[in-house]
């Protein structure tokens, strides 16, 4: 592989400035891949990372500096632009046409033609040609992109970079709406094509797969370029130090003691459904109680049969030593419990609405039960100072915030109504180290203030690092539970049956 950063560099940026309206995004920054690299770029939301991408990729035009590619200085006039010239982007939110099929997506633009009309045959043959360089499994190429998943729409829009001959792959957050599995499958074609000499910047919060995949490390914060590292020479807590300040033994808040834990507040016998059995369980006040398990293990299922989504239909759920019966999400509200879902944007908010108005969702679906439109506002802007959101203003889309800052709003909503038991899934996928440090907080503080709290993550540092105790899931059943101090192999021994249920 060529030295990064010497005169074989497939991209050198020198110094490179962005302001918008006054403010610098991005001050004299300098960052090099080369061919057959994966470079990663990590830092917290607004670090200037998104801009960056931008520029690289012909987005924004830089006010200064110099974007060098294949050993020419270039100022790409757009996208479409630095794509002709070799560099593709995968977005986070992926940009495909859903009712075109994945041929036509790959080639849109540049179809192969014969005797004047589109050659679909020679269209169909290049798409399944490009799948098998990936190495990845066949998508259809007849097949309407809007049927597809998103792990196979990550794949179409990587084939369609290489359909220009991209020699450079931006991939920005690339795993963050892809189950386990999928992510595997995403990493090994990663590998694939920095083998094949394609140099790849790699931004992702994970900072578990950033070190698993890349050959050097770009830290941003504040628009200024902290540090670039060789992967095998830095660790995780020397990444966290740069871009939050603080190390990373500072990063979740206290466990509590046993004489912090109050009384019981939700205990559920025997519970099942469809997707669950024999589900026994007990939740005491201030306590946090993590779910591990493997992706399709029943977690999940657990917090939405707790939450009336889809509810129990067997066994005795009771809500502070009475029966209840939470037959829906509005009873299960209205008995003071919870749910943060793992799905922020499809279930959390409302994208077109004001962050205020995202922030009393909850509170609007009671009713009756939660009066007085003045006093909701007041107190709800006060919460929303509390939880640290940042925004232009309560009136601001919630669209245009950060994932982290959404969720904030999201849980400043559960804040104001006080609830005895919260339900979280998937707390902090998608945000940043920062925003990820304040979330906990939050989690914390609930269970501090009498809350009992269920928090379901497939981020094993984080469920040990927050969890009092944690049970594991396996098949739909609860495998067992391992208590606080307890390691990763003890979790996944227990997710995948190497262990006998405790």
């Amino acid at each position: 592989m060529t030295t990064p950063g010497d005169v074989g560099s497939l991209l050198d940026l020198r110094a490179v400035t962005k302001s918008f309206l006054g403010v610098r995004v991005l001050d004299r920054v300098d960052l090099d891949v080369a061919p057959g690299e994966v470079h990663a770029v990590v830092g917290e939301n607004g670090a200037g990372k998104s801009t960056l991408m931008k520029i690289i990729s012909g987005g924004y035009a830089p006010d200064e500096g110099t974007v060098v590619f294949a050993g020419e200085a270039r100022r790409f006039r757009g996208p479409r632009d630095a794509g002709r010239a070799g560099i593709g982007i995968i977005h986070q939110e992926l940009a495909l046409l859903p009712d075109r099929t994945v041929a036509e997506n790959i080639h849109l633009g540049h179809e192969p033609v014969r005797r004047g009309l589109v050659d679909r045959r020679e269209m169909r043959a290049r798409t399944s040609a490009l799948f098998a360089s990936m190495g990845a499994g066949p998508v259809p190429a007849d097949a309407l992109v809007g049927d597809l998943g998103v792990a196979q729409r990550q794949l179409v829009e990587i084939a369609k970079a290489l359909a220009l001959d991209a020699r450079l792959l931006i991939m920005d957050e690339p795993t963050a709406a892809l189950a386990d599995h999928e992510a595997e499958l995403l990493h090994a074609l990663v590998r694939r094509l920095r083998s094949q000499g394609i140099g790849l910047l790699y931004v992702s919060h994970r900072l578990a797969e950033v070190f698993a995949l890349s050959d050097r490390i770009t830290v941003l914060k504040d628009g200024r370029r902290v540090t670039t590292v060789p992967t095998a020479q830095t660790t995780t807590n020397q990444l966290v130090r740069h871009m939050v300040g603080r190390d990373l033994s500072g990063y979740y808040p206290g466990r509590a003691d046993p004489g912090d834990l109050g009384p019981v507040r939700l205990t559920v016998q025997g519970g099942g459904n469809a997707k669950l059995r024999g589900i026994d369980l007990r939740l005491r006040a201030g306590e946090v109680v993590g779910v591990g398990g493997l992706q399709g293990s029943g977690r999940s299922a657990l917090a939405r049969a707790l939450f009336g989504v889809t509810p129990f239909t067997s066994g005795v759920v009771e809500l502070e030593n009475r029966p209840i019966r939470v037959a829906s999400p509005r009873a299960a509200m209205r008995a003071g419990i919870a749910y943060v879902s793992e799905d922020r944007k499809g279930e959390g908010i409302t994208a077109r609405q004001s962050v205020l108005d995202n922030a009393l969702l909850a509170g609007r679906a009671l009713g009756g039960a939660w009066t007085g439109r003045a006093a909701r506002v007041t107190r709800m802007r006060g919460l929303l100072d509390a939880v640290d959101v940042r925004s232009a203003g309560t009136d601001q889309e919630i669209r245009f915030l950060s994932g982290g800052n959404q969720q904030k709003v999201v849980l400043a909503r559960w804040l104001a109504l006080g609830p005895r038991v919260i339900l979280f899934d998937e707390p902090t996928r998608g945000i940043d180290v920062g925003a990820k440090a304040a979330v906990y907080d939050v989690v914390r503080r609930l269970a501090r203030d009498g809350a009992a709290v269920l928090m379901i993550s497939s981020d094993l540092p984080e469920l040990l690092g927050m969890s009092d105790r944690i049970i594991v899931m396996r098949e739909g059943r609860i495998a067992g539970q391992v208590p606080a101090g307890a390691s990763e192999a003890d979790v996944v021994a227990l997710a995948m049956g190497a262990v006998a249920a405790t």
